[in-house]
């Protein structure tokens, strides 16, 4: 008897790995005729769904953590019950009391990054002027964005504050980074470099219509005629500072040091040369990858805990381990690789690890 039931038992055992290889290769085939399809909408979508995407998977980790967290307690325990009672915990014997200051109903401005525009509510005392100051932004900005026509503003008022100076952007259809640049009169770099505005390709900047971006420093179109912007010119690379530096390219300065874009971009026809801004060794190179948008670059080791980096390159002309000299050694010349909307050299300063605004030491 239990040798019949153990043969009809195998015979199901091997129906079920035959049921089970087919219904995986029927899968398989399906999945490969259709891959190509996931695939496209993938590459397509991850610029608009990668912070949802992100936002579930880190909610799925946290659910997961608080499931798992009790039995992990019941099979780690931290301490013993003999150890748990031995720790004692003194509480102090003088009653504390909590000293309110005058400004307790005060509300104190967050100086972390801002991804969007807040609702910021008039207080008294406050002034177009002193509300700018507040959030570091221009007074402009508040104007243009709230629609105010003159600068009379009252207790009680909302108004909308955008995380830098510029333009609050409704992407219509045909937009690019390029005609909206244009449009509001920057640099289209700056549009890309500002953190927390979506693309549907990240290689191509390409927009979705109806999207919101954050156009840094730009500019009504209503207001342009009244507005004289001023136009830096890097003096480099025979001029030196005081602090013993030179300008690494001959340009305009399309963007200056911020928040978000520790660096300032030297706009240049491509194939300006770039030179070191110091003496010291070249301590890294980086040629025809993306290097996480940097493209071809190069950094400088300058000692007592300086270092240049130079971004976006053409090409190079040195090596890991090179001394190069201060506004004479040829590093490379200005290009178009990596994250880039136009030719420039992206250029960093860092001390002691830690980024700086180039612009101190270069003037």
């Amino acid at each position: 008897m239990f040798k019949r039931y153990g043969v009809e038992l195998l015979k199901f055992c091997e129906f079920l790995l035959f049921y089970s290889k087919k219904k995986v290769i029927a899968s398989s085939i399906i999945f490969e005729k259709n891959k190509d399809i996931l695939v496209k909408l993938f590459t397509i979508k991850r610029g608009r769904y990668s912070r949802p995407f992100l936002h579930i998977s880190a909610m799925c980790v946290l659910g997961i953590g608080v499931i798992v967290s009790p039995f992990l307690a019941d099979t780690f325990p931290i301490f013993s019950s003999s150890a748990s009672r031995s720790l004692e915990i003194s509480l102090p014997s003088v009653k504390q009391s909590i000293i309110v200051g005058e400004n307790v109903f005060h509300t104190n401005i967050s100086q972390k990054p801002r991804d969007k525009a807040i609702t910021y509510v008039v207080e008294k005392g406050d002034t177009v002027s002193t509300i700018a100051q507040k959030f570091d932004i221009s007074e402009d900005t508040i104007r243009w964005t709230n629609d105010l026509d003159n600068d009379n503003i009252y207790v009680g008022d909302t108004l909308k504050i955008l995380p830098v100076t510029g333009i609050d952007y409704k992407v219509v259809k045909g937009d690019t980074v390029y005609t909206i640049a244009k449009k509001l009169d920057t640099d289209p770099q700056k549009i890309v470099d500002f953190p927390f505005n979506d693309f549907a390709n990240p290689e191509t900047f390409a927009l979705v219509e109806g999207q919101r971006l954050i156009v840094p420093d730009g500019v009504k179109p209503s207001e342009q005629p009244f507005i004289t912007r001023q136009v830096y010119i890097a003096q480099g690379p025979s001029v030196f500072s005081a602090s013993g530096f030179t300008w690494p390219a001959h340009g305009i300065v399309s963007q200056f040091a911020s928040w978000y874009h520790m660096a300032i971009d030297i706009a240049g026809s491509n194939g300006t040369p770039v030179v070191a801004v110091q003496r010291g060794t070249v301590s890294n190179v980086s040629v025809g990858t993306w290097d996480g948008g940097y493209g071809t670059s190069l950094w400088i080791d300058h000692g007592n805990g300086f270092e240049s980096h130079y971004a976006h390159l053409s090409g190079v002309n040195v090596g890991i381990g090179d001394t190069v000299v201060a506004g004479r050694t040829v590093l490379g010349w200005i290009g178009m690789t990596g994250r880039t909307t136009g030719p420039h050299v992206h250029f960093e300063i860092r001390k002691n690890g830690a980024l700086v605004n180039p612009l101190t030491y270069l003037q």
